[in-house]
């Protein structure tokens, strides 16, 4: 027998409505406690004076760079932009310096990937009509307390973009995520409005084909959530971060599917 999707006709009705929805206890205190301790685990091991890449929404032409390329079959680190001081050196330990890692934590580590791969994910994308869902990227987000970074307004379709549009987000809270520790932030039915720009690879690096447009933040709404709360993402959804100035952390794991059945993967993603 074949997976069975598990959102309800109202959880389906209310994305297809909001752009977003929030799964409360999507994922078990054990499997929280799993992924935490292993990120723990590979933090330890990690040796920063390895790679100093940074990762900024603000900067991303400037910044992309070959290990960023590179983190989409591997487990990279980056760090956050406040993280260093004038003569580049870490202002603080590498386990609150650390921006993310990724982007192949689902593919790669036996324990994403036994989440990443589950039954309950795998249903929730067939019940958001997936016919061959396959995760593109994985990302385990910290949002370190004082120097977590702000993500700006944006679009998942501008970075993974098929022919149709299929990209969803599926972003996990490992911690509780509020306003004050830099919850994610959307516009309500901005996903019905389409995909306003694209992230491209070309020749001569990456760009943006057209500017953001300006927003008004009265229109965005915080997505609070406790940890274990699931928030299923349109891909054509207005959403963003802001810095957190807490003095707590923000950590997140965050997966992005597309379907391959009848979609073509853009080459210059």
């Amino acid at each position: 027998m074949g997976i069975v999707g598990n959102l309800t006709p109202q959880q389906r009705q209310s994305f297809d409505s909001q752009g977003f929805l929030v799964i409360e206890s999507f994922a078990s205190p054990a499997e929280i406690e799993a992924m935490r301790k292993r990120m723990d685990g590979m933090l330890q091991a990690f040796d920063p004076t390895t790679t100093a890449s940074i990762f900024s929404t603000k900067n991303q032409v400037k910044l992309t760079s070959e290990y960023f390329y590179e983190s989409a079959e591997k487990i990279s680190f980056f760090f956050e932009e406040k993280a260093f001081d004038d003569n580049g050196n870490l202002k603080q330990p590498k386990e609150l310096s650390i921006n993310k890692v990724g982007h192949a934590l689902h593919e790669i580590d036996p324990v994403f990937k036994e989440f990443s791969c589950s039954e309950k994910v795998s249903g929730l994308l067939f019940s958001l009509g997936y016919k061959k869902p396959v995760i593109i990227q994985s990302m385990y987000i910290f949002k370190q307390p004082g120097i977590g970074g702000e993500v700006t307004p944006h679009q998942d379709n501008s970075f993974l973009y098929t022919e149709p549009r299929t990209c969803t987000g599926l972003w996990l809270a490992l911690e509780d995520a509020t306003v004050v520790n830099g919850c994610l932030w959307a516009i309500p039915e901005s996903q019905k409005n389409g995909l306003v720009r694209r992230f491209i690879r070309g020749d001569d690096g990456v760009y943006f084909d057209r500017p953001s447009p300006s927003y008004d933040q009265k229109d965005f709404v915080p997505i609070e959530v406790k940890a274990g709360s699931l928030v299923v993402i349109h891909g054509d959804l207005i959403h963003q971060s802001f810095e957190n100035q807490s003095s707590n952390s923000r950590h997140a794991y965050s997966l992005h599917a597309v379907d391959t059945d009848g979609c073509k993967w853009a080459e210059d993603n």
